[in-house]
């Protein structure tokens, strides 16, 4: 996909964000969409996993049929199996009627996993089962029953050490994982944290009827100074409570409720300052820092002594690509 069309992807689903990693991934989810692939998507808590389900339904042949979410971790362990495959009258109490699961609503479809490891190991056997053969039983039931769907899961959890740990089935990971996707953390996508601030400035400033009209250049260096460990979750609960709480038209400093994070080394011994060469020019030199950060874009900047937006502008600019 050229980038036109990337953003057209973008603005269907109000997706907000430049940097090429989020480019990438979007770009991946609609190239996988046509395949009946099972997709894994992993990623840090907070960083918008679930557009690209959505995505991936929405470009796909089932596109006219069911999607449904579920939340994995939200569902009790008591009650995971008849939501996700049904059950019989009378299987437990409170089973006063037949009831679907959504694997069974969702035929032809696609349903999304959220959270898919914390699924207990029991439910994981009972997956995997659907995912190879598409055949499931209903809780208190012996007939087995089959179903048509497109399953893409999300997690932010490490599955190989879940794995390690038996919390997790290794070959329901190899099924999952037909296709993976990697979204992107915010503070690796620097160049995106003033728009998505921008964005949510203007939404909660409309929200709690709160007059705003931009950020002190004070505020925008705090922003891009911090960690984001919580990612787009949490700068959307850092602008809201700055719109609520600012006496002024430009939020600042002060109402944003940040610290600055440590710096990624603090050893100059380990990450020392590169100099430029006789005849080198700036973008020989970035590679020559990407390089020897292998790849690492927060320590090639902190290398060049640049802001990693900077770096990651000026890698747009000369074409550098890893």
């Amino acid at each position: 996909m050229d980038l036109k069309d990337i953003q057209a992807v973008k603005q269907r689903f109000g997706i907000i964000g430049l940097s090429p990693a989020l480019n990438r991934a979007i770009d991946t989810a609609v190239q996988v969409a046509n395949t009946d692939l099972s997709v894994l998507i992993q990623g840090e808590s907070g960083v918008g996993k679930e557009n690209f389900p959505q995505i991936i339904h929405q470009y796909s042949a089932r596109k006219h049929n069911k999607y449904i979410a579920v939340n994995c971790g939200a569902i009790p362990e008591g009650t995971i199996d008849s939501e996700l495959f049904g059950h019989e009258k009378g299987a437990f109490t409170g089973a006063i009627s037949d009831r679907n699961g959504y694997f069974a609503e969702a035929n032809n479809g696609t349903i999304f996993l959220d959270e898919v490891a914390e699924l207990p190991l029991a439910t994981q056997a009972r997956l995997l089962r659907v995912l190879e053969s598409g055949e499931f039983i209903k809780v208190g039931s012996s007939k087995v029953e089959t179903t048509n769907v497109r399953v893409v899961a999300a997690t932010n959890v490490d599955l190989l050490k879940a794995i390690e740990q038996g919390r997790f089935r290794e070959d329901l990971y190899h099924r999952l994982g037909e296709f993976e996707i990697l979204q992107p953390s915010l503070r690796d996508c620097p160049e995106d944290i003033l728009p998505l601030a921008e964005f949510f400035r203007k939404r909660f400033s409309e929200e709690l009827h709160k007059e705003t009209a931009g950020f002190t250049s004070e505020a925008e260096r705090l922003l891009l100074s911090h960690g984001w460990s919580g990612n787009i979750r949490e700068l959307q609960n850092k602008i809201r409570r700055a719109v609520l709480m600012t006496k002024n038209r430009l939020i600042d400093h002060t109402s944003l409720s940040i610290t600055i994070s440590p710096p990624i080394h603090t050893n100059t011994t380990e990450l020392p300052l590169l100099p430029l060469r006789d005849e080198e020019n700036e973008k020989q030199r970035i590679i020559r820092a990407l390089h020897s950060c292998s790849g690492n874009k927060s320590k090639a900047a902190l290398m060049l002594k640049i802001n990693p937006s900077t770096l990651y502008r000026k890698m747009d600019k000369y074409g550098i690509k890893l």
